[in-house]
């Protein structure tokens, strides 16, 4: 014999309710690509009740953590339902390597800095062999209605969507990254100062003039290499080229 929730549910006060009260719930890709393995997945009939919980603030509340997100639900009985949805949680090992792929893309590192979550992170987390998106739910309610998942069930699978809205990091923090850790492992460190000796200026004074202690400085020209240059900068008239060259030599010497 088949269980079911008879009844109407318990009104609540102050239960958390959808933002979008028609149509389609998420409206980030992200959100809607979750949206779209459940409805592709789960009992459509099942998932359109579950929308009119969350729509109607049946869900008391709802805590993620790493691998599991529990919840609690108002239904016709005076006991709110319990809800536990589990995925996998990445290993320090994976998120090393996911951590590392991301930080060699410049673009979604940017993204991230910035509180987006890139499109083609899901492509990403797919070559290395791992999803982004969890393909299988295991899922859980203690209310007596039968097959998964149920309205309890659904109508948490779409707040949960709805807060992927509010916080793409929380995708994250399911697979077991919270923000700041993957934030901190994205961020430059800062470059570490330069040392510079401080030398007195009456010591650099002092030597400025020393052979080789001022390497960007030209090295003086000999004086008779000045004293060609000199009658080439400034001709003399023709008849007194010859005299003044001889001259200019002698006075190099």
């Amino acid at each position: 014999m088949a269980w079911f929730e008879a009844g109407k549910p318990i009104r609540v006060e102050g239960g958390l309710r959808a933002r979008a009260q028609r149509g389609s719930i998420g409206s980030t890709w992200w959100s809607r690509r979750f949206i779209d393995i459940l409805e592709r997945v789960c009992d459509k009939g099942r998932l359109s009740r579950g929308r009119a919980y969350a729509r109607a603030g049946q869900v008391l509340s709802i805590d993620l953590a790493s691998g599991v997100v529990r919840a609690a639900v108002q239904g016709s009985r005076r006991k709110p339902y319990e809800i536990t949805i589990e995925i996998e949680a990445y290993d320090e090992e994976r998120w090393t390597a996911i951590e590392e792929a991301i930080a060699a893309q410049a673009v979604y590192r940017a993204k991230l800095l910035a509180g987006e979550m890139p499109t083609e992170i899901e492509e990403l987390f797919a070559a290395l062999g791992i999803d982004l998106f969890p393909r299988d739910l295991d899922m859980a309610c203690s209310c007596p209605d039968w097959g998964m998942p149920c309205k309890h069930l659904s109508a948490v699978l779409y707040l949960l969507a709805e807060s992927f809205d509010d916080d793409p990091f929380l995708v994250l923090a399911w697979r077991g990254r919270s923000r700041d850790q993957l934030l901190g492992s994205l961020a430059s460190p800062e470059p570490e100062p330069v040392l510079v000796r401080d030398v007195p200026f009456a010591d650099r004074l002092a030597d400025f003039y020393a052979p080789g202690a001022t390497a960007h400085r030209p090295e003086r020209r000999s004086a008779a290499v000045a004293s060609d240059l000199l009658p080439r900068v400034f001709p003399p008239p023709r008849d007194l080229g010859d005299p003044l060259a001889a001259a200019y030599r002698r006075l190099g010497e």
